[in-house]
């Protein structure tokens, strides 16, 4: 039976032709029906991150336990090496690059402290103005060395001293006492323009800076915290000598015995008329 024109648009084949034929927004592909399945794309190349430098505190665990109590260091006019000492491991350096490998040591704000002993704790006592010390670099005594060389080993700071003499003229770190402070590791590639043996500021360009949360300390003339000056005792191997009393009495002892002391006096007191037998 022949339809009319117009029921015939609303007939099933015309409706299934208009869906199939249905148009989509320019620069989308087609919906595939629920009874088709996508175009497998090609897998895109994975992107990998670039290596890069990477810095490794060594001994972080004893840092850590100072830094649970509350780090300090002491500081002298003559400069006082620190306790602990930072040390380091680095990897991603450019095996035949030559690198300079520099510390120094900033202000984490812009506070001063005060140690409150009846909480056992440091509290903020005011501000101050870090802006009259210049942060001074220590360059490490072996650079600048290749990557490789510097990878094959621990970088170790123990070298570094810190005074609170502003007017130091030896190189050592000048801080100000009753302040917190942070040391960073400075990683830098050698440049021909300049020779950083000679400066004693970081460089513009070429620098990759890395820090530690552990190793925030605050400076002091004296040891405020008993529960620092124990551990420092405890695991500073060049505290010895607090450690073991006797061995500092045997050296004073021998000292003494070295000495050219008089024999002690004998007296004969018969010679004053003494009964040997009970009178005296």
């Amino acid at each position: 039976m022949a339809l009319s024109s117009r029921a015939h648009a609303f007939s099933v084949e015309a409706l299934v032709g208009r869906s199939a034929k249905r148009k989509v927004p320019e620069g989308r592909d087609e919906e595939p029906g629920p009874g088709c399945r996508p175009a497998r794309r090609a897998p895109e190349p994975e992107k990998r991150p670039k290596a890069g430098v990477q810095v490794e505190l060594q001994g972080s665990e004893l840092w850590r336990r100072f830094h649970d109590i509350g780090t300090e260091m002491i500081i002298t006019k003559a400069g006082r090496r620190m306790f602990p000492s930072v040390r380091v491991k680095v990897k991603g350096l450019e095996p035949l690059q030559q690198y300079y490998i520099a510390i120094d040591v900033v202000p984490v704000d812009s506070k001063r402290y005060r140690y409150v002993y009846h909480s056992s704790q440091w509290m903020v006592a005011g501000n101050t103005d870090h802006s009259c010390i210049t942060p001074r670099l220590y360059i490490h005594p072996d650079s600048p060395c290749s990557g490789e060389t510097w990878m094959r080993q621990i970088i170790s700071f123990d070298r570094v001293k810190l005074t609170n003499n502003e007017m130091d003229d030896k190189g050592h770190i000048i801080l100000q006492s009753m302040h917190k402070y942070k040391p960073r590791v400075h990683i830098i590639a050698q440049d021909s323009r300049f020779d950083l043996a000679q400066i004693q500021s970081l460089p513009a360009e070429g620098v990759q800076t890395f820090s530690f949360q552990e190793t925030e300390f605050t400076t002091v003339t004296a040891y405020q915290n008993q529960q620092i000056t124990k551990l420092k005792i405890d695991r500073n191997p060049f505290a010895k000598g607090f450690r073991d009393p006797g061995r500092n009495r045997g050296v004073l002892d021998g000292l003494l015995d070295s000495y050219p002391w008089r024999p002690p006096l004998a007296l004969d007191f018969k010679a004053f008329g003494a009964d040997s037998h009970g009178k005296s």
